[in-house]
């Protein structure tokens, strides 16, 4: 793992940094690259851009967004480190590599078709929602006991879900939330909506390979974006 001096402007004090590595969806550990020579900057406030840098898995060429590295100061000033720019891979020239690899899989089980039953209030989406994953292949799936500071509705091996049943469509923060959390905990991560999407939030996650559904009243949650699509296809 590449490590950088860097130096607290506050304090003046010399740390060695290394940026945590994540699993990208292909397995891989990724970590941000980061730029030897350029000074760390205080964080006064925070953005969500700011938050947030592109970094291209070494191993499949994906580009995902990461969390942008930190390094927090005995002195209590906490620093953004910078990051080197994505260019192409390993900074070689030549084209870069798409956005989106889909992993070779195995054709997937014929499913029955999925029972739907009319959505009426807010428990009906969780029991949709749990349905149509177990529906997917996720046979373990189960909602928190207690309600989740992270907003997670509900629980399988390797996923984590959000249902949201709110009356304004479905935000870029809540997206960006849900898959930090899949982030941290190294499980992926789905999306129900019963409004809908911001389009900055339907944007974000399209990127970020995160499906999105949408809880149609009837009572068959529908694919908004291609993760979605992907995930309708092949199954858990």
């Amino acid at each position: 793992m590449e490590s950088v001096p860097v130096r607290c402007p506050a304090c003046r004090r010399d740390h060695t940094y290394s940026p945590p590595a994540y699993p990208c969806p292909c397995g891989a550990p990724t970590a941000p690259p980061l730029l030897p020579g350029a000074r760390a900057v205080p964080i006064t406030h925070r953005t969500w851009n700011d938050d947030w840098v592109t970094v291209r898995c070494p191993a499949c060429g994906r580009l995902d967004q990461w969390p942008q590295p930190e390094l927090c100061c005995p002195c209590g000033t906490v620093l953004r480190v910078p990051v080197r720019p994505v260019t192409a891979p390993d900074d070689e020239p030549g084209p870069a590599g798409p956005s989106h690899i889909p992993l070779p899989r195995t054709a997937p089980a014929p499913r029955p078709a999925f029972r739907a039953v009319a959505i009426h209030g807010a428990g009906d989406a969780l029991e949709t929602a749990a349905r149509y994953l177990r529906w997917l292949g996720y046979r373990d799936v189960v909602q928190p006991s207690k309600p989740s500071p992270a907003r997670i509705d509900l629980r399988a091996t390797g996923l984590i879900a959000q249902v949201d049943t709110v009356a304004r469509p479905t935000a870029l923060r809540d997206v960006e939330c849900l898959w930090l959390n899949a982030l941290s905990a190294s499980v992926t991560c789905v999306f129900f909506s019963l409004p809908g999407y911001a389009p900055d939030a339907s944007a974000r996650a399209e990127g970020l390979g995160m499906p999105l559904f949408v809880l149609d009243p009837a009572g068959t949650p529908q694919p908004v974006n291609s993760p979605a699509d992907e995930l309708l296809s092949t199954g858990a």
